[in-house]
């Protein structure tokens, strides 16, 4: 079973390659954003290196409970462990789109933004949401945050409350008709033909971790990669002895508790633990 603490090691390990040389099937990834999903899913599977395909695709079975994309959340679950959705950035300040998917501290089964297949592929209610956003520029990974999501995210409530909201005082216009969606809302029949409908998306943005959590780290513009992971100590604490040893034992990365800002209430403090690689 794979872990945060496992793809570190695989990353620092592996830091040379550049995420444009990592094949999705026989072709060659065909943009960055691909580059980075493949990148992060073979560093779960510590398959960086493995050439052959069906070998790859058979570890990625024992590894993987579900394969998601942009349309269909996460990208991925571990088997019995935690969603992982991947953002790519192209400048290290610019803040994270969300699209229609408000920020998650968790992953909930019972969300309406997640398919069936994601639902049913284990036994779950409830799974830890990491966050792993990349920062690239041509072929080269300049920065990747490896972040949990209850360390920046508030609750469900807080995001859903807005969305209902909105979504109510959208649908309760007079003189128009809605649709049932899982978007804001939906408007049928907008022109006299009747052959005109309306989708109102919500559009999430979240700020870069560089930015959230400059009070912890500052981007070093001397390096040519930097690795960061954030969890809460209880998080971190709850990994395998030997991961934890694993990481310990590498030279050049950084452990280090720190304190973070209460998402839902942020004058109280949760204590986490930070790892940084840099060269």
């Amino acid at each position: 079973m794979s872990n945060i603490l496992k793809a570190f090691v695989t990353i620092v390990n592996n830091n040379k390659i550049n995420i444009d040389t990592l094949k999705s099937g026989n072709n060659r990834a065909n943009n960055m954003g691909e580059g980075l999903e493949n990148f992060i899913k073979n560093a779960f599977a510590n398959t960086l290196n493995e050439d052959d395909e069906l070998k790859r695709l058979s570890i990625f079975e024992n590894i993987y409970a579900y394969m998601g994309n942009k349309n269909n959340p996460p990208d991925l679950i571990l088997k019995n462990s935690d969603a992982i959705e991947i953002k790519k950035l192209e400048s290290k300040n610019s803040a994270i789109a969300l699209n229609s998917s408000y920020p998650k501290a968790k992953l909930h089964a019972d969300s309406l933004m997640i398919t069936k297949a994601c639902r049913e592929c284990e036994q779950w209610s409830e799974k830890d949401m990491l966050y792993a956003i990349g920062y690239t520029t041509q072929s080269q990974l300049k920065s990747l945050w490896f972040i949990y999501g209850d360390c920046f995210c508030a609750d469900k409530e807080i995001y859903e409350r807005i969305k209902d909201t909105i979504s109510h005082g959208i649908t309760s216009i007079a003189d128009v008709e809605f649709t049932p969606t899982n978007e804001l809302g939906k408007v049928k029949k907008v022109d006299p033909l009747g052959i005109t409908d309306l989708r109102i998306r919500g559009m999430w943005h979240i700020e870069n971790p560089t930015k959230i959590f400059n009070y912890l780290y500052n981007y070093d513009e001397t390096k040519s990669f930097q690795l960061i992971c954030l969890m809460k100590k209880e998080k971190y604490n709850s990994m395998p002895l030997e991961d934890i040893e694993a990481i310990e034992e590498l030279e050049n990365v950084s452990i280090g508790d720190v304190k973070i800002k209460n998402p839902n209430n942020p004058v109280q403090l949760i204590d986490g633990v930070m790892l940084v690689f840099k060269i």
